[in-house]
Parts: structure tokens; sequence; C-alpha cells
């Protein structure tokens, strides 16, 4: 078992979804059931795949939850450039949040790495 918290990579991934549900609040009220929930569900699930992951017995688990987390940091990315297209975020959020993911993204392969 690994204390989850103490990952920097998860740091970051929760720190990120703070950021999105907060940026998320702006949406307009009829995205509240279609992107808002979308893009707040996959921002969540990169902490919440690397916690998971930390849990299980083995590296090999553990990476195939790291794994996860960067399919979910995908799904975020492609949900904070679709709110940036349609005018809900502001390029300047969109450019920070993006690169957040990025970052994110890489943390999860070099941690990846390690585990193989």
């Amino acid at each position: 078992m690994r204390d989850y918290r103490s990952l920097s990579v998860w740091q970051r991934a929760h720190a990120l979804t703070i950021d999105i549900y907060r940026v998320s609040r702006r949406f307009p009220p009829e995205e509240r059931y279609e992107l808002t929930a979308q893009v707040r569900r996959s921002a969540a699930a990169i902490p919440t795949n690397i916690a998971e992951g930390s849990g299980r017995p083995s590296e090999v688990d553990f990476a195939r939850f790291i794994g996860y987390a960067g399919g979910s940091c995908n799904e975020t990315e492609y949900h904070v450039l679709l709110a940036r297209e349609l005018g809900f975020l502001e390029a300047e959020d969109w450019s920070a949040l993006d690169a957040e993911v990025g970052e994110i993204r890489s943390m999860l392969v070099g941690l990846s790495k390690r585990l193989q």
C-alpha cells in the first residue's frame, strides 16, 4: 500500500480537479448535466485512479491504474478544448488548464515507466 497523497502527481491532479470545478461553475446552466458533468468527472477520475491504484497489491496493478489516469487526462484535455471552442472558457483559463493536463500526463508516463 502506498500513500497516494504523498505522490506529487496525485497532488497536482487533485489541484487540477479543484480548478476545473471552479471554472466550470461559469458554464451555461443548460450544460449542467452535459459538458459540466463530463469535464468534472473526467478530471476527478485522474486522482481517483491514482488513489485506487496505489492500494493495489502489485506494481503491475498500480501501473494499470496509472494508465487509466492517463486516459482520463486525454478525456479531460478534450473536454477543456471543447469548452474553450464553445466559448465557455477564456483563453487564459484554457491555456493554464491545458498545460497542467499535459504536465500531469507526462508525470504519469514517467511513473508508469518506473513501475514497469
